[in-house]
């Protein structure tokens, strides 16, 4: 029994005939669009805190970015309510739920790095010969590598 791969598709065709990636595609189109008109009630400083993850039987599921973000909301919860009730979309919204996901950090930490002068490496250097400790000399001989080179 072989693996026979699919024969490649273009985007448009694979899209046009498949009605789950449909559904999935207007989905998305359609928290976008609420994903909008809620950021036209959140404070600037909000807007990238909040997210709405879902809104189904009355509850407005909002993904928060931290405690601190869903205690402020919270406190704003009952106007924010009320100026949501307003619109159309939102009409059939009795209450809001927060939920705290911190964001997932992609990006790693810069690593430090030690700049020294050329005459701090040297008096570094000079310290670490006068050292009899092997462990303590090898760690000051690390560090006055990283001075500059005159």
């Amino acid at each position: 029994m072989g693996y026979r791969p699919i024969k490649a598709q273009k985007s448009t065709g694979v899209l046009q005939g498949s009605i789950s990636l449909q559904r999935l595609l207007a989905r998305a189109a359609a928290t976008d669009h609420l994903q909008q008109l809620l950021n036209q009630y959140l404070q600037p400083a909000a807007r990238e805190h909040c997210l709405l993850a879902d809104y189904q039987a009355g509850t407005l599921t909002l993904i928060v970015t931290n405690g601190h973000w869903a205690t402020r909301l919270r406190y704003q919860q009952k106007r924010l309510l009320e100026q949501l009730q307003s619109l159309a979309e939102f009409r059939e919204v009795t209450r809001i739920q927060f939920k705290v996901r911190p964001p997932v950090q992609q990006d790693k930490p810069e690593l430090r790095s030690v700049a020294i002068s050329a005459q701090s490496g040297q008096t570094i250097q000079d310290s670490a010969e006068a050292i009899h400790d092997p462990a303590l000399r090898e760690a000051l001989e690390r560090l006055a590598k990283h001075a500059k080179k005159p």
